[in-house]
């Protein structure tokens, strides 16, 4: 139904309906989130959880109906084999849109626990989506200047993350640090064609926070074939091809439980781990898109969808 009205009206609807999904969906937190804070014991805080859990999985499947409401698009997606919704995965994905957070928790919805973020601490104090972040455990990173700042900083988030040693986590990193556009590509004379130069400094404080509890980490590459599309044009019902492939990817063990900080040679074996890839995922971007057969049709969606620990 929402596909015949016209794209501007089809835009305030969905709009209407997100905002209205989000504004809920914290306010549903509220209660299980000052439980949380002010009853001790790990039985409450897990009871607690899951309905936070719960309540963050049924705003994600809110937001995947409108999308697939809104307007029949081709979603070709691949690589999901394999994924449960108990364990912990470390995420990485090129970026180039708001639109590829609800690609993300899309196609992952039900396969694998919901994604989190690590956050710039000021963001806590985000209206409405900040509260919804902090009762989720969302890990808040307070970022140093200096060495001394930032092996206090990896502590503090060191400790922070302990929680999800018991929780099954999915973590998600944009490498790039932010999204693609071609101007920013020319700025830093990017070696790649279509992707920024990646950034190790997030992924490396995911490793070294949980970097032995992941199982894997999920290489993910998004197309978008007809353009880049803006939030609004994923509102207007203008998103009519998404194409997406995951790899998942065993993670070295040089690469767990070490110092991003003070290490060098960590660093750089990092660096080469994670440039290795993005040579790879710049071929694959390139292959993806110059090919213009459609792709198979979107996985049926995972039943039951994801259960909280």
């Amino acid at each position: 139904m929402l596909a015949r009205l016209p794209p501007a009206l089809r835009g305030v609807l969905t709009g209407s309906t997100l905002a209205l999904n989000t504004v809920i969906g914290t306010l549903l937190m509220v209660p299980p989130a000052l439980v949380k804070l002010l009853v001790p014991g790990s039985a409450v805080h897990r009871a607690c959880d899951r309905v936070l859990t719960g309540i963050a999985a049924a705003w994600v499947a809110i937001n995947n109906a409108w999308i697939a409401a809104v307007r029949p698009a081709q979603w070709d997606v691949q690589g999901l084999d394999g994924l449960h919704a108990r364990g912990w995965y470390l995420v990485s994905s090129n970026h180039q849109t708001w639109v590829d957070i609800l690609v993300l928790q899309r196609i992952f919805h039900g396969r694998i626990p919901f994604l989190k973020f690590f956050l710039k601490r000021e963001l806590i104090w985000v209206p409405v989506i900040g509260l919804a972040w902090w009762a989720l455990d969302f890990p808040f990173m307070k970022r140093g200047s200096g060495k001394g700042a930032r092996h206090s900083d990896l502590k503090a988030t060191r400790e922070a993350c302990e929680k999800f040693k018991r929780i099954p986590t999915s973590v998600i990193n944009f490498v790039e640090g932010t999204r693609f556009t071609h101007a920013k590509q020319a700025a830093q004379a990017s070696p790649y064609q279509h992707l920024l130069k990646p950034k190790i400094g997030g992924l490396g404080t995911a490793l070294a926070t949980m970097g032995e509890q992941f199982e894997a980490l999920l290489d993910v590459t998004i197309v978008y074939s007809h353009g880049t599309p803006t939030f609004t044009d994923l509102l207007c019902g203008r998103l009519d091809a998404v194409t997406v492939r995951v790899q998942q990817r065993p993670i070295p063990t040089d690469l767990l439980g070490c110092d991003p900080v003070g290490d060098k040679a960590y660093r750089q074996r990092l660096s080469t781990w994670v440039e290795q890839q993005w040579v790879e995922k710049d071929g694959l971007i390139h292959q993806l898109l110059a090919d213009p057969r459609p792709g198979k049709s979107e996985p049926p969606p995972a039943s039951g969808g994801a259960r909280p620990a």
